[in-house]
């Protein structure tokens, strides 16, 4: 198990830092913008950049980038949903998104506006949507960016932080231990266990919010990575 956990980190860190740290940005912007969202693993992304993380210029770095790209791509959503909302409605990104989902993510941001806002960043799919509803509300761009930002900050640095953690853990125990390897990806287990709870408890108060079962805009669930 360390061998493999050894050379797969050791391709990750023969990546040019600077290569790898603007690909997990731009990873990032793509999965905050409309339809691209829906299918770029951007948290996943993210989580592998960060296990290459040598040192806390590095760290500081990757976390930075993340939020910019972040806020960048929703920026792109907000724009989009604020200039061509209508159109986009009774065009084919509308009908890629089905008018329910359209539907109950405004009511979510009607009923519960920076909130939704804030939220959306942790939710599956709602972190693609939400933007575009919000740029199609009379929410104001200001108002917008002032409840992504921490939201985007908060992320980013409880993704980069797992990542590097759990390789930095996996270095130090590796030479002592045989199951070094379980521990690094007993990490990433816990963590995502714990983030499928967060979820759950948050797609709760957004089912309230929308005073409906809002999991259908997910999907089936809001254990999803993305």
């Amino acid at each position: 198990m360390n061998e493999a956990i050894d050379s797969f980190l050791g391709f990750i860190q023969d990546i040019d830092p600077v290569l790898r740290t603007v690909l997990a940005g731009v990873a990032i912007m793509l999965e905050t913008s409309v339809l691209v969202g829906l299918i770029v693993p951007g948290d996943t992304v993210v989580l592998v950049a960060s296990t290459g993380v040598d040192g806390i210029l590095e760290y500081l770095s990757l976390a930075v980038v993340i939020i910019a790209g972040a806020l960048v791509g929703e920026s792109i959503g907000f724009a989009i949903g604020r200039y061509f909302g209508p159109k986009l409605r009774g065009g084919t990104l509308g009908a890629r998104l089905g008018p329910e989902r359209l539907a109950k993510a405004d009511r979510f941001v009607d009923r519960r506006g920076g909130i939704a806002v804030f939220i959306s960043r942790f939710l599956p799919v709602f972190h693609s949507v939400v933007p575009m509803v919000a740029g199609m509300s009379t929410m104001r761009y200001r108002r917008f960016m002032a409840w992504t930002t921490p939201a985007c900050t908060l992320w980013s640095f409880i993704y980069v932080s797992v990542g590097a953690g759990a390789a930095e853990t996996y270095r130090e125990l590796k030479d002592q231990f045989d199951w070094a390897g379980w521990v690094f990806i007993g990490i990433f287990v816990v963590f995502s266990l714990l983030v499928w709870v967060v979820k759950h408890f948050l797609m709760r108060f957004t089912n309230r919010s929308a005073g409906e079962d809002v999991t259908e805009i997910t999907g089936d669930s809001a254990g999803s990575s993305r």
